[in-house]
């Protein structure tokens, strides 16, 4: 069905090509976006990207994939610069990139640190700057978050702790680019039933997070399911666009602020 609020827009997605990044970049499809550029990380998911992008193709979208390591911010500006050349200046941007490492803290190596803060802020606030130099006036910016920022664990002190930054880069970036009618947002997921979860997580703990959300029973798998969170990135793209410089927690109830 297509939705006049995202019909004819172009969307550039981090992370685009696999898992929550390939079901928005299907479902934005399904609505009528006219252009996708999906980005992918790695050798290791070029057959998944290649699969999303025949898709998208197969949809009659104008459809690129480009692959880069987005820790570095020259790498990020040519993502973004290559996509304008390709399909034109994006309307929606979208960063679903992020690693997530359970660990105790006396555990956790410099390197481990390094990465984490890499992976999840650096490339979420050179995302962020790259879509405020290249987004069209009223466009839309999403940043994929956890929502362990609501949470009081252990072991995940530098996922959460990489996570964080992410609320203050959004507050700052709805004032900033507010002007131009640009809203921004963080959308913090709960565990989601992807291979993303379950490489960290032994048998005791995927038991106890299939059962911990208010909500676990009416989910298939008891984890917050990547078809309850592309809608809602949906609607903060389109009729959500009043919504700004807000970090939602999407997860049935698994955590709250």
């Amino acid at each position: 069905m297509v939705d006049h609020s995202i019909a004819g827009k172009t969307a550039f997605i981090a992370g685009g090509g696999k898992n929550l990044g390939a079901l928005i970049a299907r479902d934005l499809a399904a609505h009528g976006a006219k252009a996708i550029a999906i980005h992918y990380n790695s050798e290791s998911s070029r057959l998944q990207t290649e699969q999303t992008l025949s898709e998208l193709k197969a949809a009659g979208v104008e459809a690129v994939a480009f692959r880069a390591n987005l820790t570095a911010s020259g790498a990020t500006e040519k993502f973004f610069a290559d996509a304008v050349a390709a399909i034109g200046r994006p309307d929606i941007a979208i960063n679903t990139v992020g690693k997530v490492l359970k660990k105790p803290i006396v555990e956790t190596s410099e390197e481990e640190f390094d990465s984490m803060f890499a992976i999840n802020a650096k490339v979420a606030y050179f995302f962020i700057k790259e879509a405020g130099i290249h987004l069209n006036d009223h466009g839309k910016l999403v940043t994929v978050v956890t929502s362990l920022l609501g949470a009081y664990t252990p072991f995940y002190s530098t996922y959460a702790g990489s996570k964080a930054p992410v609320e203050h880069f959004t507050r700052a970036a709805s004032k900033e680019f507010g002007a131009r009618g640009v809203s921004v947002n963080a959308v913090g997921p709960g565990p989601m039933d992807t291979p993303f979860f379950y490489g960290q997580e032994g048998a005791d703990a995927v038991a106890y997070h299939k059962s911990a959300a208010a909500l676990s029973a009416f989910s298939k798998t008891g984890l917050t399911d990547i078809e309850d969170i592309a809608p809602l990135i949906r609607f903060l793209v389109s009729d959500g666009w009043w919504i700004t410089g807000q970090t939602i927690l999407a997860n049935g109830g698994y955590t709250t602020k």
